[in-house]
């Protein structure tokens, strides 16, 4: 049997809040899809904290979640893992989103509602409660997609959006190789560049009370450098893996 909805949530050092945040989304999947059959599938991406033990204890409590432990290989690897994870299982939509609960599961229903209009669905924080080394290469990211593939995109690497399951798997096949620093920004593109009406709907986005930041561990330019260079590249093939998604 198939799943309605997969969702898909990467996790790294977050042993403070992940208990929580699983309860909080697995709950939610159960209240809103009782008849049907769905999972989060959380996959630790090398943890160094207690979020592996803490995960482990959870898998035998509760049914409908999915627990994936890897070597760390970065948030984007991770996700690109958990969608494959959820293609794999038959999921005719999967969602992603974070696990540093900054969001808040309610808002996934401004997005569930536009399902049947577009197979590729964004939240945009609106009212973001980031660091300012966030907030620079999301600006940095928006400017760069605009002036490189003359396509406007909010927020092109949220952690909330919801896809087909047919549609992803057209997406994951286009995939540039080597995989990219932010996958998450080149589904996006190709979605849109395919025709998809994304939306860019406002959600909710909390401060983070718990956890690190990743990113601050990379220099800036060096990111802003390297998604450039990846983007910069992808656009030659651009065209070409557009017209195999709407094939």
């Amino acid at each position: 049997m198939s799943y309605l909805l997969s969702i898909v949530m990467p996790a790294y050092n977050e042993q403070d809040c992940i208990e929580k945040v699983v309860y909080n989304w697995t709950d939610f999947l159960k209240n809103k899809f009782p008849n049907d059959k769905t999972t989060l599938i959380v996959i630790n991406d090398g943890s160094k904290d207690k979020t592996r033990e803490l995960l482990d204890k959870l898998i035998p409590k509760i049914s409908n979640l999915t627990v994936i432990h890897q070597k760390n290989g970065g948030h984007g690897n991770a996700v690109v893992n958990g969608y494959r994870k959820a293609l794999e299982v038959g999921s005719e939509y999967v969602f992603q989103t974070d696990s540093d609960d900054q969001f808040v599961s309610s808002d996934f229903d401004k997005l569930w509602e536009k399902r049947n209009q577009s197979q590729f669905i964004l939240g945009y924080r609106q009212v973001r409660h980031d660091a300012g080394v966030r907030l620079f290469i999301t600006s940095f990211l928006r400017g760069t997609i605009s002036m490189i593939y003359g396509t406007y995109i909010m927020d092109s690497n949220i952690p909330f959006r919801l896809i087909k399951g047919t549609f992803l798997q057209k997406l994951m096949n286009q995939l540039p190789d080597p995989e990219p620093f932010a996958p998450n920004i080149f589904l996006s593109v190709m979605a849109k560049k395919s025709g998809q009406q994304l939306f860019d709907i406002p959600i909710t986005h909390k401060d983070r009370e718990t956890g690190t930041v990743s990113i601050v561990k990379w220099n800036l330019w060096k990111v802003c450098i390297r998604s450039f260079n990846e983007l910069l590249r992808f656009r030659l093939e651009l065209n070409r893996k557009v017209k195999a998604i709407r094939a």
